[in-house]
């Protein structure tokens, strides 16, 4: 089995992802894919991947994220960065101030292509906003969006948790991860 080439410009994500790859031949590769205008998460991934792929001409996996506000139509969807440079957290705290519905959504797509086949891999984690920003800056935080996210059944943002905290609100919030659904893949496929 070749070694896998994990391609991405965002460090927290690489950080983040780490403890899945333990023991997997996996490396990191850091490089600012472009991202296609679209609220697709798939086919920004799929981009992604491809051209990734042409960067370092072996198999590859590549990773897109939407984060989904329930009162705002599913806003900002796959236009996190952009939404971020512009508005900003305090921007996304001012839309929903004085609003009930404070529920929201991070989702993700991992593609990983081989150069012939695209296979995909999926995580969600649901939660409620919270109405102020909350939480320190930490190596694995992959968004600023961190600050201001509570998992479903906790009572702390992302930023607020230790990272055992964030490791074990699985239990509790239910949330998936792609970068581990795709880490157990190919664990089965080297193990075969």
């Amino acid at each position: 089995m070749k070694e896998i080439v994990f391609v991405t410009h965002n460090k927290g994500k690489a950080k983040s992802a780490e403890k899945y790859f333990k023991g997997l031949k996996i490396s990191t590769y850091e490089y600012e894919l472009s991202e296609p205008r679209s609220d697709s998460i798939k086919e920004i991934a799929t981009a992604k991947v491809k051209e990734a792929y042409q960067v370092v001409k072996k198999p590859c996996i590549a990773l897109d994220s939407g984060f989904f506000i329930e009162e705002l139509n599913g806003f900002p969807k796959a236009f996190v960065n952009f939404t971020l440079d512009t508005i900003g957290i305090d921007g996304i705290l001012e839309l929903m101030k004085n609003k009930s519905n404070k529920k929201c959504q991070f989702k993700e797509c991992l593609a990983y292509y081989d150069g012939e086949t695209i296979k995909y891999f999926y995580g969600e984690s649901k939660g409620s906003l919270s109405s102020e920003k909350q939480g320190l800056d930490h190596q694995e935080k992959w968004s600023d969006l961190w600050y201001i996210f509570i998992p479903n059944g906790l009572t702390k943002t992302l930023a607020q948790m230790t990272p055992e905290e964030r490791e074990n609100r699985k239990k509790i919030d239910k949330s998936s991860s792609a970068i581990e659904e795709f880490a157990k893949w190919y664990q089965k496929k080297l193990n075969n």
